[in-house]
């Protein structure tokens, strides 16, 4: 191990290209500015340095010197703290609870459905398919009331939702509303330049995503 984190001579994220995840971590990095390598890998074929970090091959995984870690939410806070200009959670320790307690809703309601769509049956995929455009249409109130999700500010927590909205067209999801307060919402976040450094050749390629 000691070998492969030494040849490593910067930051490096190991990313599916498909992953919403992964994604995530993607998009906090180029929004740091961080300079990094970012090796994309087929998640069912990992690369042997992975493994030799990362014995599951998981996506994302981030190594730093002798530091790995692979869990989205993990990762991304770790930027934020290592790399604290520009901030992506506000200072205060109650905002910061409750940004992390909005993410993981997000995770349990938006990501767990994503997957049931993505990865199970049928019929399963169709009633989350169902639950997920009916959670996200319910938020539109939320959308339309800052210009971030709950927040003046661009945080962490738009970070976790940028990536799922721009899979959603691809999935067969309409999030329209007549205020177009989901819409407006996506666009704005899919216009900043770190979203757009942080899309793989796959995700750019993804049909009818919202512009």
């Amino acid at each position: 191990m000691a070998n492969i984190i030494t040849r490593k001579s910067v930051m490096t994220l190991f990313s599916s290209p498909t992953c919403a995840m992964s994604h995530c971590a993607r998009f906090v990095l180029y929004e740091k500015g961080v300079v990094a390598d970012i090796e994309y890998y087929d998640p069912a074929d990992p690369p042997e340095d992975l493994l030799e970090l990362n014995p599951n091959g998981t996506s994302p995984t981030l190594i730093e010197r002798d530091l790995v870690l692979y869990d989205a939410r993990i990762i991304m806070e770790y930027l934020d703290e290592r790399f604290p200009h520009p901030p992506l959670h506000q200072m205060d320790p109650v905002s910061r609870a409750t940004a992390r307690m909005l993410i993981k809703r997000i995770d349990q309601d938006w990501y767990q459905s994503l997957d049931e769509i993505l990865y199970s049956g049928e019929k399963k995929s169709a009633r989350a398919k169902k639950m997920l455009k009916e959670s996200v249409l319910s938020a539109a109130p939320i959308f339309a009331a800052r210009p971030y999700f709950m927040s003046d500010e661009f945080s962490l927590i738009d970070c976790a939702i940028a990536p799922l909205l721009w899979r959603l067209p691809g999935i067969g999801i309409d999030i329209a509303t007549a205020d177009e307060a989901i819409t407006s919402y996506a666009q704005r976040i899919f216009k900043r330049p770190a979203f757009r450094r942080s899309l793989s050749t796959y995700e750019k390629e993804m049909a009818d995503t919202i512009k």
